[in-house]
């Protein structure tokens, strides 16, 4: 699969490593340029570009930065996307740590993936937004073993669902359907599956288990 990816830290960083491992045409960019990239690209084989050429030709395109700067990004950040791309969501809202306030999310009621949606004007997939990034390289597991963990994956679209969890399957992890991104609250920080290292039948719980009041920790 050919797959761009906008964000190169620590998970944008090992999901380039994993991806590129098992075979996937892999361009990478971050906000610095992609002549700050070049350890990475050596390292991997993933093709450093700019943030305006990641999408392009891509069937997945993963955006994995800073929530605060995804307006930031150029207004023609996906373009020359493959005809039904998939854009996987990575992002959490850390209002004290980092973000700032997002008023269209603390007091419109927007769940943070849909919040990504608006300003992205694309289908977003929502998952590894509570995954440990070392996780990625360090906890694949082969289908059907104990310890193998899941991941929760929400989204509207059930065929770009499906492709990202057959993606996460392909890395070594199992998947919950988390429901559309409406319902991906059950998955944003400080909920019972965020960062929760289980397999199904744990995450389906904690899925069920969580509350939709945003934690005071998480309010701006």
């Amino acid at each position: 699969m050919k797959i761009g990816i906008i964000g190169a830290g620590n998970i944008g960083g090992n999901l380039t490593r994993r991806l590129t491992a098992l075979g996937h045409d892999v361009s990478v960019a971050n906000s610095r340029g992609p002549e700050t990239l070049t350890a990475l690209a050596e390292e991997t084989g993933a093709t450093p570009v700019h943030a305006t050429e990641a999408a392009r030709g891509a069937e997945l395109v993963v955006v994995t930065i800073p929530l605060k700067n995804v307006p930031d990004l150029p207004d023609d950040v996906l373009a020359g996307a493959a005809e039904g791309f998939v854009l996987l969501d990575t992002n959490n809202y850390y209002p004290r740590e980092r973000d700032g306030r997002i008023d269209a999310i603390e007091d419109g009621g927007l769940t943070e993936s849909r919040w990504t949606e608006k300003q992205l004007g694309h289908p977003v997939v929502k998952a590894f937004n509570g995954t440990y990034a070392q996780d990625i390289l360090d906890r694949p597991r082969p289908a059907g073993d104990p310890e193998r963990i899941a991941l929760p994956v929400a989204g509207d679209d059930e065929a770009a669902k499906d492709t990202v969890r057959a993606l996460i399957d392909e890395l070594g992890f199992d998947t919950v359907d988390a429901g559309g991104i409406d319902d991906s609250w059950r998955q944003q920080p400080d909920t019972p599956v965020y960062g929760l290292r289980a397999g199904v039948e744990a995450v389906t719980k904690a899925l069920a288990e969580a509350s939709p009041e945003r934690p005071a920790a998480f309010r701006g």
